[in-house]
């Protein structure tokens, strides 16, 4: 057979010393709450407490009724003040609009129950109430404290929700502003704004344009010096003092899944420039023109930035410049194309060019000599040479064209 529990210790103390523990701990009530509100002001001198209309700390009124109530429950079956719960849930809200920590908060909680629970042990040895019994009227006050913490917390939560959805409110303004084009001097507007959001104005900025991970995305963990507008499909963000040592890799760690592009370097005034080229660069990286699954830099991909956008105007100028290929076969003119933009770059002879190219040195003489008759003249003037760098970088950059050797 399973063994019978042992009844609860609290229910074999006699009636009538339970009635002695609840008169007696009632009478103290008043003192052990003085008792605790001083504490409370000398381990956080700090610490804000309002007044009701009498002057009296509303603290001290909270730690009065909760103390009567749970004695009075230790002899009666009474229903709890309906005033309690709010009275918790207010002294929440006040700390949070005081700026404390929840985990401060959490700290004078602790504090009250050690000193009621001491003064209530104490008036337990007076009675004679026997060690189990007290050890289990210890778990019922933790649970019963538990619960009006929990009162605290949702008013504590109320106001930090509130304070977070202004701040946010506040940020996203400041980010609309900076990333708007001006057409004066916006230094004044965006100095109160950045205030307002408790924001420090840097001198330079980098806007960073992100694209949301296929699964579930959660947001960035990346601080309050970095401005994050997460509406849109594309969130921005706004990274101070981009050139900082370091600062990039913080934020590509901080990234968890995110890719995007990240700005250049502007006077914060500029930021809407940074914006233009993070955007041309997501962009490009959704047609699978820039690298995937990162947060790159536009620096790091000017050459495509700059030249792959202009489809148009490049493809136009390399049928003019390139026109002397459409007599060769097409892995001919490749083979010529990849040599003559070999020795653009590199401005050298044979060896020079044929170590580019991962290619005999004699290879290289032959073709070069193959180029020379098709350009002729057009070689030696700096202004058709930088045309023809330009349409050949473009057409390496779509994957026309074989990197160079490393």
């Amino acid at each position: 057979m399973l063994p019978v529990p042992a009844p609860p210790a609290w229910h074999k103390v006699p009636p009538d010393q339970v009635r002695r523990f609840a008169d007696l701990a009632m009478e103290q009530v008043p003192d052990i709450a003085q008792d605790i509100l001083r504490a409370m002001r000398r381990e956080f001198p700090n610490l804000e407490l309002t007044t009701d209309e009498t002057g009296e700390p509303k603290a001290l009124l909270a730690i009065r009724l909760a103390l009567e109530n749970f004695v009075a429950q230790l002899t009666t079956d009474i229903e709890r003040p309906r005033e309690l719960p709010e009275v918790f849930r207010e002294f929440g809200r006040n700390q949070a609009l005081a700026g404390r920590r929840l985990d401060s908060l959490q700290a004078i909680y602790r504090l009250n129950v050690r000193l009621a629970w001491r003064s209530l042990a104490e008036i337990g040895q007076q009675v004679e109430i026997p060690p189990p019994a007290m050890y289990e009227l210890a778990e019922s006050a933790f649970e019963y404290l538990d619960e009006l913490v929990s009162h605290s917390l949702h008013g504590y939560a109320e106001v930090a929700a509130g304070q977070a959805g202004e701040r946010i409110r506040r940020q996203r303004l400041l980010v609309d502003l900076l990333l708007t084009e001006h057409r004066t001097d916006p230094t004044a507007a965006l100095a109160e704004r950045a205030a307002a959001a408790d924001w420090q104005l840097p001198g330079e900025v980098a806007v960073a344009v992100l694209l949301r991970p296929a699964q579930q995305p959660v947001t960035p963990a990346l601080g309050d010096e970095v401005l994050l507008d997460m509406d849109g499909e594309q969130p921005r963000l706004v990274l101070p003092d981009p050139e900082a040592p370091g600062r990039v890799e913080r934020l590509r760690r901080a990234m968890g899944g995110w890719s995007g592009a990240i700005g250049p370097s502007v006077p914060v005034t500029r930021a809407a420039t940074s914006l233009h080229w993070a955007t041309a660069a997501a962009r490009m990286i959704q047609q699978g023109l820039l690298p995937q699954g990162r947060l790159l830099r536009c620096s790091e991909h000017a050459e495509a930035l700059v030249l792959l956008p202009a489809e148009i105007l490049i493809d136009d100028l390399a049928r003019r410049r390139l026109d002397r290929l459409t007599e060769a076969g097409p892995e001919q003119a490749r083979r010529l194309a990849e040599t003559l933009l070999a020795w653009l770059e590199t401005q050298g002879g044979a060896p020079e060019v044929a170590a580019r190219l991962g290619v005999h040195p004699q290879t290289v003489r032959n073709r070069l000599r193959q180029i020379r008759d098709l350009w002729g003249d057009d070689l030696d003037d700096p202004e058709r040479r930088f045309e023809l760098e330009l349409v050949l970088r473009t057409r390496r950059l779509r994957g026309g064209l074989a990197e160079p050797e490393a």
